[in-house]
């Protein structure tokens, strides 16, 4: 056995050695049991998604001084034993863009005896020897020609890969051909084709709209999002992420439109109900735009982690559990169709591919939509929801006969009636701004509205932090992020005065698009912009979109609220999910999130009660008789509408548990984002993030919003 004095060098031995006949080491019989030790008693951060460090022990890991928080990774030496220098040869510096491999090794490190050691099944003999043999070095400053391992948080595929641009076919800045860039973008609209054209499918005949002005809204909504996509990929963060109706600005629409003073209204009350909206979200959405330009968002940025988006996206789609099921079971037949094929589509067929492209994974929402919409269609083609002397669009106080009050529901959830919505829409039609009349301002629903826009803010901040591990350089810099944030609020000015009824934000499933099309280019998401700007201007597309049945719409969303709470959760991998801490805030966010609003919604309301809207919309009626009753009308509109909404309620209570409760920045999973000086002096960093036409020159003195 050689000498522990490393100044001693030892006696080669014969060559080639031979095999020793030791012990399996622990590692590999780790990896085979599925072992893994936890000497803190609780998960660590290479569990949850990150390429994990070489762990001596939890102690240790935290007072590594070759472990830089800041910048996010971690600096490796190479260590000496028995005087011999372990590991492979000097290496340059891991590059960042397409000839980094993300740390190619899955996260395997090198023990000091030469061994490979993996980080998450790391065995307590081997991390001892470690921690001795590293006490013995003495601290140096890392050379230059060392290798410095990335530890920001990466993608995992399906196939089990983990790397950061190498399994990208197109990253944010490649340009490989007008045919392909249309391909992908078609493909990359294609499959988030549910999130941009669901919501005015919900929101308009819950205002009492009609055909004719749900095919109007939705041309206006493919036209804001193809305008604001634009913009954002131009003047705002820049990354590729489409903008559209966001899920987060749902609920408050609907508790604004299931107001009292709207629901004693009478006959066709979508412009006035839809006026309203557009005040509130024109108030909102300047305050947002002030929020991201004035440089508050930078300063709100410090309070803003993963353990806080998680359960705040989370909650978005959880808020929506009474709509879901209960509209399906109007049309069962119909809609449970919808969601099994979604369900078998998007996950037992996701490993199938055609030419390359995995078309059952990325296509889910558009093939279910499509084969459940052709059998509707022909179920009410050949007459299964034709009641002989019963007419679906008769006034239900008109009805007399038993026969079709018991199937008018069902015609007018099963049925298909394209011709009528076709035959309604006009062949060309250019939204315009104002084009449902003045806005109507009221202080209470811009208030409420102005606290959702903080929400949407929160969920921007994690997409855009995700997308930039998979397309980018680097994240972007603090005022990048700002600049996003305040253009996100003058998209939704102009959304507000387009009348979309909802604001316009970065879409949340813009992430899991761009990790399972592996499709990054910022041109091919421009290409399909300005698609999007050109079918909105037909309006049989959208009478065509405006044709869907209820029951299919609310199989899709039940799907895609699903997609929204996975996805929001799936910010977690960049904390230590495991940590007791975390999954106290975490859980305690989402069990408030749920319980809270539900006695607000509950207040008031006995067996007796007689309200004027459909079972699934009941709790957004919670203004008219919450338990918040002071002698300020307008105040209790406010705290009773916004302490019903369940992401308010996670949003409050993760920020303020998670910034109060210690814990350490790598517990925490403190969001890691580029500092400004070091992106200046990287080419790459600026010509992913600076403004194009010389724009960034002209405000150069706005250092808040800038690289």
């Amino acid at each position: 056995m050689a000498s522990s004095d490393p100044n001693k060098r030892p006696r080669p031995g014969p060559w080639p050695p031979a095999p020793e006949s030791a012990a399996m080491p622990p590692t590999t019989w780790a990896k085979k049991t599925g072992f893994r030790p936890k000497f803190s008693g609780e998960t660590n951060a290479s569990d949850s998604g990150q390429i994990g460090i070489q762990q001596q022990s939890t102690r240790r890991r935290e007072s590594d001084p070759n472990l830089d928080l800041e910048a996010g990774r971690v600096r490796t030496r190479q260590e000496k034993v028995n005087g011999e220098t372990t590991g492979e040869k000097d290496k340059p510096p891991v590059r960042k863009r397409r000839d980094s491999d993300g740390g190619s090794g899955g996260g395997v490190a090198k023990s000091t005896n030469g061994q490979a050691v993996g980080t998450t099944a790391t065995a307590e003999p081997a991390a001892a020897a470690t921690t001795a043999a590293a006490a013995q070095q003495p601290a140096r400053r890392v050379s230059r020609n060392e290798e410095v391992v990335d530890v920001l948080p990466q993608i995992v595929d399906d196939d089990g890969f983990m790397s950061r641009h190498s399994h990208m076919k197109y990253e944010l800045r490649d340009t490989p051909g007008l045919v392909p860039i249309g391909l992908y973008g078609f493909q990359h609209y294609l499959s988030i084709l549910g999130s941009l054209i669901l919501i005015p499918l919900v929101i308009v005949p819950a205002m009492g709209g009609n055909y004719e002005d749900t095919s109007n809204v939705v041309s206006t909504v493919l036209l804001m999002s193809g305008v604001t996509t634009l913009l954002h990929t131009s003047f705002g963060s820049r990354l590729p992420l489409i903008q559209g109706p966001s899920f987060v600005y749902l609920a408050p629409a609907l508790a604004i439109i299931n107001s009292p003073e709207f629901l004693a209204l009478k006959g066709n009350k979508f412009k006035h109900i839809m006026k309203e909206l557009q005040g509130a979200l024109i108030i909102s959405s300047a305050f947002q735009a002030i929020l991201g330009y004035s440089g508050l968002m930078s300063v709100l940025l410090r309070l803003i982690n993963p353990v806080v988006v998680a359960p705040t996206v989370a909650a978005v789609g959880l808020s929506f559990y009474s709509y879901g099921f209960p509209q399906i079971g109007t049309c069962l037949e119909i809609g449970a169709v919808q969601i099994l094929l979604v369900i078998f589509f998007s996950l037992y067929l996701r490993k199938i591919s055609v030419l390359g492209h995995r078309v059952f994974l990325i296509y889910a929402v558009p093939l279910g939509l499509a084969i459940t919409w052709a059998v509707a269609f022909l179920l009410t083609a050949v007459g299964v929801y034709s009641y002989k002397g019963c007419d679906v669009n008769a006034p239900v106080s008109h009805i007399i006969s038993d026969h079709c009050r018991e199937n008018i529901p069902k015609m007018k959830h099963c049925r298909v009636d394209a011709l009528h919505a076709l035959g309604s829409a006009p062949w060309f039609r250019f939204p315009y701004p104002l084009q449902w009349g003045m806005p109507v301002f009221h202080w209470k629903m811009a208030l409420v509205m102005c606290v959702v826009s903080i929400i949407s803010s929160v969920d921007s901040v994690g997409s855009y932090h995700a997308s930039s591990l998979l397309v980018a350089s680097r994240p972007p810099t603090p005022g990048v992020l700002s600049r996003g944030i305040g253009l996100e609020g003058l998209c939704s000015l102009l959304a507000g005065l387009w009348g979309t009824g909802t604001g316009s934000a970065t879409l949340t499933e813009n992430v899991h698009t761009i990790a399972v099309t592996k499709m990054g280019s910022r041109r091919a998401i421009e290409l399909g912009a300005c698609v999007l700007i050109v079918l909105s201007l037909i309006g049989k597309v959208g009478g065509f979109i405006a044709s869907i049945p209820d029951v299919i719409v609310a199989g899709l969303l039940c799907f895609m609220w699903t997609m929204l709470t996975a996805l929001g959760l799936s910010n977690l991998r960049y904390s230590e999910a495991g940590s007791s801490r975390n999954i106290i805030i975490v859980g305690l966010s989402l069990f408030l999130s749920l319980s809270i609003p539900a006695y607000f919604q509950q207040y008031g309301i006995t067996p007796k009660s007689n309200l004027q809207v459909p079972s699934y919309f009941q709790p957004y009626v919670v203004a008219s008789h919450g338990p918040i009753r002071t002698n300020f009308g307008g105040l209790n509109y406010i705290l009773n509408t916004l302490l019903s909404l369940h992401m308010v309620i996670a949003f409050l209570v993760a920020v303020i548990l998670d910034n109060t409760v210690p814990g350490s920045r790598q517990e925490r999973g403190v969001y890691v984002w580029s500092d400004p000086e070091t992106a200046k002096r990287e080419p790459a960093v600026a010509k992913d993030y600076g403004l194009p036409f010389r724009v960034g020159k002209l405000f150069r003195w706005v250092k808040w919003v800038g690289l």
